[in-house]
C-alpha cells in the first residue's frame, strides 16, 4: 500500500508539471489554455458611436497581426516581431477564446493568414507556406509547404497581408525597400496574384507603396485596399490614402506622386500626378492605415451596411501622434465616398498609446475581431442597441 502511494503521488507531481509546461511554453503545435479573466486594458478609454461595446476576445496574442477565420470558426492569427502563427478558438461560444495553439514559430515576419479550402496560408516575406489540413491537425508539429518562394528577400515594408479573392487567388502585396526610391525591379510598389498552388503571378496594381489590408466590396466586387504614405514630407503630407483598383494594370502613383494631388520632390518631375489613379479617399497623414474589412453583418445599424472600417495602426515620426484608431468610408449610389469618419478611438491618450489597431475580422453573429500587436490582444466590438 505504501508502495502504491508513492506512486500515486509520483503519476500526481507528472500530471501537474505537464499541465503547467502546457500553459507556459509556447512552442510549434502546444495548445495553451486562456486565463478566463478580464484584463487591465482601459477598455472605458474607448469611444464608440451609441450603442456599441468593447470587450477583449482574447488576450496574451503576442504581436497579433493579420487575421482570418475558418467556416467552423478556428482563428487563425499573425505576428510581426514575434514571428509565430496562432489559433484560437471559443470552445463554448461565449465571445472569449479559450484555447490558442501555437502552429508555428520563428518565422520571418509573418505577418498574413488566409485560410482557404482547410489549409492555411502564411506570408513569410519571401515565402508563402502552406499548412494543409490545418484544422485536423491543430496541437502537432506541422511541416509547411513552401507554395512561392520567390518574391524578394528586403524586410523594409517586406511583411505582407494576404487575402484570396472571389477569384479563388491568393493577392500578395510586395511594398516597396525603402522610404522612397525608385526600384529596378517591377515587382516592388505592387499587389500580385497568384493560384493556390502558386502558379500564374501577376501583378494587378502598380504605384502602391505599402499596402498592409484590402478587401473586395460584396456587390461590385471592386478591390479596395489601404496604401501607407512616403514619410519625412513633414507633420501634415502626404495623406495616407484609401484606393480602390477597377481594372488590372493600373498605377496609383508612388514614387512619383502622393494623395493625388504632391509631386514627390525628388522624383516627380519624371511624370506627373493626372497619370495616375486618384486616391478613393485620402485619409489622415501618417496614420498608417492597415486592415480593411467591408462589413456585411446584421447586427449593426442598418447603415453600417457595406461600410468599410479601416484599423489605422498610428504614426510613428509624426510631432503630434495620431491615427491608433479604427475610421470608417460609406460609398453612395454613384460609387463616390461620402467622406472619412471616426468609428472608434481612444488607444491614443495624451499623446501616448497604450494599443494599436492592426486587422479586422467579422465574426459569424456579425460583431468584428480587432487585433492589437501593441497591447497583444484581440478585441471583440459588438451592438448591443
Amino acid at each position: 500500500m505504501l508502495i502504491m502511494k508513492y506512486i500515486s503521488v509520483a503519476v500526481s507531481a507528472i500530471i501537474v508539471t505537464v499541465f503547467i509546461s502546457c500553459i507556459n511554453v509556447n512552442t510549434a503545435g502546444t495548445m495553451n489554455p486562456f486565463r478566463k479573466k478580464k484584463t487591465d486594458l482601459p477598455l472605458d478609454k474607448i469611444k464608440l458611436p451609441e450603442g456599441f461595446d468593447i470587450d477583449v476576445y482574447a488576450e496574451g496574442v503576442i504581436n497579433a497581426r493579420g487575421m482570418d477565420q475558418s467556416p467552423s470558426g478556428t482563428l487563425f492569427v499573425g505576428s510581426r516581431g514575434e514571428g509565430s502563427v496562432y489559433a484560437l478558438k471559443d470552445l463554448d461560444g461565449d465571445f472569449h477564446a479559450d484555447t490558442m495553439f501555437v502552429i508555428d514559430e520563428d518565422l520571418k515576419l509573418p505577418v498574413g493568414v488566409a485560410f482557404h479550402k482547410g489549409d492555411l496560408y502564411v506570408a513569410a516575406v519571401s515565402q508563402i507556406l502552406k499548412y494543409e489540413n490545418i484544422e485536423e491537425r491543430l496541437g502537432e508539429e506541422i511541416e509547411p509547404v513552401v507554395v512561392y518562394g520567390k518574391y524578394p528577400t528586403e524586410t523594409h515594408h517586406g511583411w505582407k497581408y494576404i487575402a484570396f479573392g472571389p477569384d479563388d487567388k491568393l493577392y500578395v502585396p510586395v511594398g516597396a525597400p525603402c522610404n522612397i526610391c525608385e526600384s529596378e525591379d517591377e515587382i516592388f510598389n505592387t499587389i500580385t496574384r497568384i493560384n493556390p498552388d502558386g502558379t500564374g503571378l501577376e501583378i494587378i496594381a502598380s504605384g502602391v507603396r505599402n499596402s498592409v489590408g484590402f478587401d473586395w466590396h460584396p456587390e461590385t466586387g471592386e478591390l479596395y485596399f489601404t496604401d501607407n504614405g512616403r514619410d519625412m514630407l513633414g507633420n501634415d503630407k502626404p495623406a495616407c490614402e484609401l484606393n480602390r483598383l477597377q481594372k488590372d494594370g493600373e498605377h496609383f502613383g508612388y514614387p512619383y506622386c502622393h494623395q493625388g494631388d504632391i509631386a514627390d520632390p525628388e522624383f516627380g518631375e519624371k511624370r506627373g500626378c493626372d497619370e495616375f489613379v486618384k486616391p478613393f479617399q485620402n485619409l489622415g497623414p501618417h496614420v498608417a492605415p492597415l486592415g480593411i474589412e467591408f462589413y456585411e453583418g446584421k447586427q449593426f445599424p442598418t447603415d453600417y451596411k457595406n461600410r468599410m472600417l479601416i484599423a489605422e495602426h498610428g504614426s510613428w515620426n509624426r510631432d503630434t501622434p495620431i491615427g491608433y484608431r479604427l475610421s470608417m468610408v460609406a460609398i453612395d449610389e454613384n460609387g463616390k465616398s461620402q467622406g472619412y469618419d471616426m468609428f472608434a478611438e481612444g488607444w491614443l491618450q495624451d499623446g501616448k498609446a497604450w494599443g494599436r489597431p492592426v486587422d479586422i475580422e467579422q465574426l459569424k453573429d456579425g460583431s468584428i475581431l480587432v487585433s492589437d500587436d501593441f497591447a497583444d490582444v484581440i478585441y471583440r466590438i459588438y451592438y448591443k442597441g
